[in-house]
């Protein structure tokens, strides 16, 4: 009997389908490559069992999914679907799944990566550094601490409880602002503070982290209200989304003092246009949206989307349905 289908965007090409996550896939299921399917799907539709959405690719549109008639999951290899049309995919009776909880380690490291980074100005003085017409050392120039410092947490869900994990090892002080306020056993074992408002925590902080899921409500969550309201010296972090940043005020208020440094691992859009004004800013350091882009992390994403495919595949519960 021959192996049902999954219908994946391209190989490769930087933000295609990685050679490195093939025999995970194959082991189970025929790979349609979606340039083969848009030369003649008429050979493969009926046995196309799954999308596996990698990088946001491919896309998945009504065209897309009117070819496709015994397609029973959408399956997202990563935790953010909010480039998926939810309404269109339940209209289509067809699941939605995603890989949450395997990437929160490796996306809080990178978090403190920068954090560490960003504070200790790692950029300018590694060019410095190797500079050629560097001939002695700067012995005079200063960064800023990391341990004993405050850290205020913006959105302590998954990610932001990793990140606050680590930062109690540099002996952070740590704040946090949630939706909901963590049981009191887990800020004991971080002894995190919560604020329930957001503007009360920043002036507090000498470093914020933005951790929260992409909503209509975390849109923008850091504007030019909060930038005003952090200490000049602050350096903030995102490795949330983009649109939870304001990048417009970011920008003034890198340029006019209101915050020391920022950075980013994720913008909007992504990349940023080459002649954005963000890229440009001496006080940023910005990287491309590498949260979970360790091979094992990768891997374990992949197995994760696989498991939920082959369980529409037995008609079993998703091990990670995403409820539409």
């Amino acid at each position: 009997m021959s192996k049902a289908s999954v219908l994946c965007s391209y190989l490769d090409g930087g933000s295609g389908m990685p050679t490195y996550l093939l025999d995970i896939i194959q082991k189970h299921f025929h790979i349609v490559w979606l340039e083969d399917f848009e030369k003649d799907s008429s050979k493969c539709s009926n046995n196309i069992l799954a999308i596996l959405n990698v990088h946001g690719q491919p896309k998945v549109t009504q065209s897309l999914l009117e070819r496709l008639p015994n397609l029973k999951l959408v399956a997202v290899v990563g935790v953010g679907y909010n480039h998926i049309d939810t309404k269109l995919l339940h209209s289509f009776n067809v699941k939605l799944s995603n890989t949450p909880f395997v990437l929160d380690d490796a996306t809080a490291d990178l978090g403190m990566t920068l954090l560490m980074a960003a504070g200790r100005n790692l950029c300018a003085v590694k060019d410095f550094a190797m500079a050629p017409d560097t001939t002695e050392l700067q012995f005079n120039e200063v960064s800023c601490d990391v341990s004993s410092t405050t850290l205020g947490i913006v959105g302590m869900g998954r990610v932001g409880y990793k990140v606050a994990q680590r930062a109690k090892g540099f002996e952070m002080k740590i704040l946090y602002h949630n939706r909901n306020q963590r049981p009191s056993v887990d800020e004991k074992a971080i002894n995190a503070t919560y604020y329930k408002t957001l503007n009360e925590m920043l002036p507090l902080c000498d470093y914020v982290m933005v951790t929260v899921c992409l909503t209509p409500e975390t849109t923008n969550i850091m504007g030019a209200e909060q930038f005003k309201l952090m200490k000049s010296t602050a350096i903030l972090v995102n490795i949330s989304r983009g649109a939870t940043v304001d990048q417009d005020a970011l920008l003034k208020a890198l340029n006019g003092g209101d915050i020391g440094f920022a950075a980013l691992d994720v913008t909007s859009p992504e990349p940023l246009p080459r002649d954005h004004p963000l890229l440009k800013a001496r006080n940023i350091l910005i990287t491309p949206h590498v949260g979970s882009a360790t091979l094992t992390t990768r891997r374990k994403m992949m197995q994760k989307a696989m498991n939920n495919v082959l369980a529409a595949a037995e008609g079993k519960p998703l091990p990670s349905e995403v409820k539409l």
